[in-house]
Protein backbone atom coordinates (compact mmCIF):
# COMPACT_ATOMS: atom_id res chain seq x y z
CA UNK A 1 0.00 0.00 0.00
CA UNK A 2 2.84 2.18 0.75
CA UNK A 3 4.36 1.80 -2.74
CA UNK A 4 0.99 2.69 -4.31
CA UNK A 5 0.62 5.60 -2.60
CA UNK A 6 3.67 6.86 -3.46
CA UNK A 7 2.94 6.15 -6.90
CA UNK A 8 -0.16 7.65 -7.18
CA UNK A 9 1.18 10.80 -4.95
CA UNK A 10 3.74 11.21 -7.69
CA UNK A 11 1.82 10.86 -10.49
CA UNK A 12 -0.42 13.52 -9.40
CA UNK A 13 2.34 16.24 -8.80
CA UNK A 14 2.42 18.40 -12.18
CA UNK A 15 5.38 19.85 -13.45
CA UNK A 16 5.81 23.72 -13.17
CA UNK A 17 7.07 25.39 -16.53
CA UNK A 18 8.24 29.03 -16.13
CA UNK A 19 6.56 30.95 -19.09
CA UNK A 20 9.82 32.98 -19.29
CA UNK A 21 12.25 30.54 -20.20
CA UNK A 22 12.80 29.24 -24.00
CA UNK A 23 13.02 25.94 -24.78
CA UNK A 24 16.49 24.73 -25.79
CA UNK A 25 15.58 21.77 -27.86
CA UNK A 26 16.03 23.11 -31.61
CA UNK A 27 13.54 21.46 -34.17
CA UNK A 28 14.52 20.06 -37.07
CA UNK A 29 12.54 19.92 -40.23
CA UNK A 30 12.84 17.21 -42.67
CA UNK A 31 12.99 16.99 -46.22
CA UNK A 32 10.59 14.80 -47.24
CA UNK A 33 10.21 13.77 -51.56
CA UNK A 34 6.66 15.17 -52.46
CA UNK A 35 3.91 12.10 -52.14
CA UNK A 36 3.23 10.87 -55.01
CA UNK A 37 -0.34 9.72 -55.73
CA UNK A 38 -1.59 5.65 -56.40
CA UNK A 39 -2.88 4.64 -59.63
CA UNK A 40 -5.76 2.91 -58.50
CA UNK A 41 -6.48 2.24 -62.26
CA UNK A 42 -4.25 -0.85 -62.11
CA UNK A 43 -6.31 -2.45 -59.21
CA UNK A 44 -9.81 -2.04 -61.00
CA UNK A 45 -11.20 -5.35 -62.05
CA UNK A 46 -14.66 -4.24 -63.18
CA UNK A 47 -15.96 -4.08 -66.50
CA UNK A 48 -19.12 -1.87 -67.24
CA UNK A 49 -20.97 -4.00 -71.03
CA UNK A 50 -24.20 -3.07 -71.84
CA UNK A 51 -25.53 -5.45 -69.11
CA UNK A 52 -23.82 -5.95 -65.81
CA UNK A 53 -21.22 -8.48 -65.04
CA UNK A 54 -18.44 -9.06 -63.65
CA UNK A 55 -15.01 -10.09 -64.59
CA UNK A 56 -12.19 -10.60 -62.46
CA UNK A 57 -8.50 -10.33 -63.08
CA UNK A 58 -6.11 -12.84 -61.19
CA UNK A 59 -3.53 -11.10 -59.02
CA UNK A 60 0.39 -10.14 -60.44
CA UNK A 61 2.74 -12.99 -60.32
CA UNK A 62 4.78 -10.54 -58.40
CA UNK A 63 2.44 -9.03 -55.70
CA UNK A 64 3.37 -10.52 -52.49
CA UNK A 65 0.95 -12.94 -50.67
CA UNK A 66 -1.13 -11.81 -48.12
CA UNK A 67 -0.59 -13.38 -44.92
CA UNK A 68 -3.67 -15.40 -43.42
CA UNK A 69 -3.28 -13.89 -40.22
CA UNK A 70 -5.03 -10.81 -40.52
CA UNK A 71 -5.98 -8.67 -37.01
CA UNK A 72 -9.69 -9.72 -35.48
CA UNK A 73 -11.40 -6.54 -36.02
CA UNK A 74 -15.49 -7.83 -35.37
CA UNK A 75 -15.77 -11.41 -34.76
CA UNK A 76 -19.09 -13.78 -35.92
CA UNK A 77 -20.61 -17.14 -34.09
CA UNK A 78 -21.36 -18.79 -37.27
CA UNK A 79 -25.09 -18.58 -36.18
CA UNK A 80 -27.22 -17.04 -39.32
CA UNK A 81 -29.74 -14.33 -37.67
CA UNK A 82 -31.36 -14.09 -41.09
CA UNK A 83 -31.72 -14.70 -44.85
CA UNK A 84 -31.56 -11.31 -46.56
CA UNK A 85 -32.32 -10.97 -50.43
CA UNK A 86 -30.26 -8.84 -53.65
CA UNK A 87 -31.71 -5.69 -54.09
CA UNK A 88 -28.95 -4.73 -56.34
CA UNK A 89 -25.31 -5.47 -56.82
CA UNK A 90 -23.37 -3.27 -59.96
CA UNK A 91 -20.86 -0.83 -60.39
CA UNK A 92 -20.68 2.63 -58.36
CA UNK A 93 -19.89 6.11 -59.89
CA UNK A 94 -16.65 5.79 -58.65
CA UNK A 95 -15.28 2.31 -60.22
CA UNK A 96 -16.82 0.71 -56.94
CA UNK A 97 -18.89 -2.50 -56.60
CA UNK A 98 -22.21 -2.06 -54.41
CA UNK A 99 -24.34 -5.04 -52.66
CA UNK A 100 -27.58 -3.63 -52.02
CA UNK A 101 -29.26 -6.18 -49.67
CA UNK A 102 -33.23 -6.47 -48.36
CA UNK A 103 -33.27 -7.12 -44.53
CA UNK A 104 -35.12 -7.01 -41.57
CA UNK A 105 -33.13 -8.42 -37.83
CA UNK A 106 -29.55 -7.37 -38.78
CA UNK A 107 -30.70 -3.79 -39.10
CA UNK A 108 -31.79 -3.63 -35.73
CA UNK A 109 -29.28 -0.67 -34.25
CA UNK A 110 -27.12 -0.74 -37.06
CA UNK A 111 -25.11 2.31 -37.77
CA UNK A 112 -22.73 3.42 -40.50
CA UNK A 113 -19.47 1.65 -40.36
CA UNK A 114 -21.25 -1.48 -38.67
CA UNK A 115 -19.52 -5.07 -39.36
CA UNK A 116 -22.54 -7.23 -41.27
CA UNK A 117 -21.07 -10.97 -42.54
CA UNK A 118 -22.90 -11.89 -45.69
CA UNK A 119 -22.40 -15.72 -46.51
CA UNK A 120 -19.52 -15.89 -44.48
CA UNK A 121 -17.65 -12.55 -45.66
CA UNK A 122 -17.42 -9.68 -43.09
CA UNK A 123 -17.95 -6.47 -45.07
CA UNK A 124 -18.80 -2.70 -44.24
CA UNK A 125 -22.28 -1.26 -43.67
CA UNK A 126 -22.05 2.17 -45.96
CA UNK A 127 -25.66 3.18 -46.53
CA UNK A 128 -28.82 1.65 -44.60
CA UNK A 129 -32.88 2.15 -44.75
CA UNK A 130 -35.42 0.76 -42.30
CA UNK A 131 -35.60 -2.00 -45.38
CA UNK A 132 -32.21 -2.45 -46.43
CA UNK A 133 -28.38 -2.13 -45.81
CA UNK A 134 -25.42 -1.84 -48.48
CA UNK A 135 -22.20 -2.88 -48.58
CA UNK A 136 -18.74 -2.52 -50.93
CA UNK A 137 -16.86 -4.98 -52.56
CA UNK A 138 -13.29 -4.89 -52.82
CA UNK A 139 -11.87 -6.36 -56.15
CA UNK A 140 -9.86 -8.87 -53.47
CA UNK A 141 -13.22 -10.08 -52.07
CA UNK A 142 -14.40 -10.85 -55.04
CA UNK A 143 -11.92 -13.19 -56.41
CA UNK A 144 -11.78 -14.86 -53.24
CA UNK A 145 -15.10 -15.46 -52.56
CA UNK A 146 -18.51 -16.77 -54.28
CA UNK A 147 -20.24 -13.57 -54.08
CA UNK A 148 -19.28 -12.73 -57.45
CA UNK A 149 -21.90 -15.65 -58.34
CA UNK A 150 -24.78 -13.26 -56.55
CA UNK A 151 -27.57 -11.43 -58.31
CA UNK A 152 -30.61 -9.74 -57.70
CA UNK A 153 -32.80 -11.84 -56.02
CA UNK A 154 -30.16 -14.41 -54.59
CA UNK A 155 -30.53 -14.96 -50.98
CA UNK A 156 -28.02 -14.94 -48.65
CA UNK A 157 -26.60 -15.52 -45.15
CA UNK A 158 -26.68 -12.42 -42.57
CA UNK A 159 -25.16 -11.94 -39.32
CA UNK A 160 -24.25 -9.07 -37.08
CA UNK A 161 -20.56 -8.99 -35.19
CA UNK A 162 -21.07 -10.21 -31.82
CA UNK A 163 -21.03 -7.75 -29.11
CA UNK A 164 -19.72 -8.22 -25.64
CA UNK A 165 -23.03 -9.79 -23.78
CA UNK A 166 -24.04 -12.21 -26.94
CA UNK A 167 -24.22 -16.02 -26.60
CA UNK A 168 -21.48 -17.68 -28.29
CA UNK A 169 -23.92 -20.66 -30.10
CA UNK A 170 -21.84 -21.45 -32.93
CA UNK A 171 -17.81 -20.91 -32.98
CA UNK A 172 -15.40 -18.27 -33.31
CA UNK A 173 -15.56 -16.82 -37.59
CA UNK A 174 -13.50 -13.79 -38.37
CA UNK A 175 -15.42 -13.51 -41.75
CA UNK A 176 -12.45 -13.71 -43.20
CA UNK A 177 -12.80 -16.02 -45.88
CA UNK A 178 -9.71 -18.59 -46.80
CA UNK A 179 -11.27 -19.54 -50.12
CA UNK A 180 -14.16 -21.18 -51.74
CA UNK A 181 -15.62 -24.98 -52.37
CA UNK A 182 -17.82 -26.26 -54.85
CA UNK A 183 -20.75 -28.67 -54.16
CA UNK A 184 -20.20 -31.71 -55.49
CA UNK A 185 -23.24 -33.86 -54.00
CA UNK A 186 -26.55 -33.46 -52.20
CA UNK A 187 -28.03 -36.63 -50.80
CA UNK A 188 -31.35 -36.62 -48.65
CA UNK A 189 -31.95 -39.22 -45.75
CA UNK A 190 -34.64 -38.61 -43.83
CA UNK A 191 -35.47 -35.31 -43.71
CA UNK A 192 -31.97 -34.54 -43.30
CA UNK A 193 -29.31 -33.16 -46.46
CA UNK A 194 -25.96 -34.33 -47.22
CA UNK A 195 -23.66 -32.04 -48.70
CA UNK A 196 -20.52 -32.87 -49.76
CA UNK A 197 -17.92 -29.89 -50.67
CA UNK A 198 -14.91 -29.98 -52.57
CA UNK A 199 -11.73 -27.14 -51.82
CA UNK A 200 -8.41 -27.41 -52.52
CA UNK A 201 -5.52 -28.97 -50.57
CA UNK A 202 -3.97 -25.69 -48.98
CA UNK A 203 -7.39 -25.51 -46.84
CA UNK A 204 -8.19 -29.16 -46.67
CA UNK A 205 -5.51 -29.40 -44.36
CA UNK A 206 -7.23 -27.85 -41.76
CA UNK A 207 -10.71 -29.52 -42.14
CA UNK A 208 -10.78 -32.29 -39.79
CA UNK A 209 -13.57 -34.73 -38.89
CA UNK A 210 -15.78 -33.61 -35.89
CA UNK A 211 -14.44 -30.08 -36.15
CA UNK A 212 -15.60 -26.61 -37.10
CA UNK A 213 -16.00 -25.16 -39.82
CA UNK A 214 -17.99 -22.11 -41.59
CA UNK A 215 -19.80 -22.69 -44.73
CA UNK A 216 -21.24 -19.16 -46.37
CA UNK A 217 -20.62 -18.45 -42.97
CA UNK A 218 -22.74 -21.06 -41.31
CA UNK A 219 -21.17 -22.63 -38.57
CA UNK A 220 -21.36 -26.69 -39.65
CA UNK A 221 -19.56 -29.43 -38.36
CA UNK A 222 -17.24 -31.58 -40.17
CA UNK A 223 -18.73 -35.69 -40.57
CA UNK A 224 -15.78 -36.97 -43.00
CA UNK A 225 -13.00 -35.58 -44.75
CA UNK A 226 -11.84 -37.62 -47.83
CA UNK A 227 -8.08 -36.90 -48.69
CA UNK A 228 -7.98 -38.41 -51.84
CA UNK A 229 -11.45 -36.56 -53.41
CA UNK A 230 -9.99 -33.59 -51.82
CA UNK A 231 -13.58 -33.44 -50.38
CA UNK A 232 -15.39 -33.49 -47.30
CA UNK A 233 -18.66 -33.44 -46.16
CA UNK A 234 -21.47 -32.62 -43.39
CA UNK A 235 -25.33 -33.30 -42.48
CA UNK A 236 -28.26 -31.13 -42.07
CA UNK A 237 -30.77 -31.12 -40.12
CA UNK A 238 -34.50 -30.03 -41.12
CA UNK A 239 -34.51 -26.94 -39.17
CA UNK A 240 -31.10 -25.75 -40.11
CA UNK A 241 -32.25 -26.20 -43.87
CA UNK A 242 -34.89 -23.63 -43.56
CA UNK A 243 -32.39 -21.06 -42.00
CA UNK A 244 -29.39 -20.81 -44.40
CA UNK A 245 -28.24 -20.90 -48.10
CA UNK A 246 -26.21 -23.77 -48.61
CA UNK A 247 -29.36 -26.37 -49.04
CA UNK A 248 -30.81 -23.92 -51.79
CA UNK A 249 -27.25 -24.07 -53.80
CA UNK A 250 -27.16 -26.40 -56.76
CA UNK A 251 -24.38 -28.97 -57.55
CA UNK A 252 -21.82 -26.88 -58.97
CA UNK A 253 -22.32 -24.06 -57.31
CA UNK A 254 -19.61 -22.37 -55.09
CA UNK A 255 -19.73 -21.91 -51.04
CA UNK A 256 -17.67 -19.68 -49.30
CA UNK A 257 -15.08 -21.62 -46.53
CA UNK A 258 -13.51 -20.44 -43.49
CA UNK A 259 -11.48 -22.99 -41.46
CA UNK A 260 -11.21 -22.85 -38.00
CA UNK A 261 -8.20 -20.61 -36.76
CA UNK A 262 -7.14 -22.71 -34.32
CA UNK A 263 -5.78 -24.93 -36.76
CA UNK A 264 -3.67 -22.26 -38.56
CA UNK A 265 -2.42 -20.83 -34.94
CA UNK A 266 -1.05 -24.09 -34.45
CA UNK A 267 0.56 -24.40 -37.52
CA UNK A 268 2.31 -21.89 -36.94
CA UNK A 269 3.53 -22.02 -33.48
CA UNK A 270 4.69 -25.61 -34.72
CA UNK A 271 6.54 -23.67 -37.81
CA UNK A 272 8.11 -21.15 -35.49
CA UNK A 273 9.73 -23.79 -33.12
CA UNK A 274 11.70 -25.81 -35.84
Amino acid sequence: MAALSFSLTSLSKTPKFSPSKTPTTKSTILNLPPYKLLNLNKFSTISKPNSFSLTVTKPSKNSKPKSHFQPIRSLFTGIVEEMGKVQKLGDTKDGGVDLKIAAKTVLEGVNLGDSIAVNGTCLTVTDFTNQDFTVGLSPETLRKTSLIELKTGSLVNLERAVQPISRMGGHFVQGHVDGTGVIVEKVPEGDSLWIKVKTEKGLLKYIVPKGFIAVDGASLTVVDVFEEEGCFNFMLVSYTQQKVVVPLKEVGQKVNLEVDILGKYVERLLSSRC
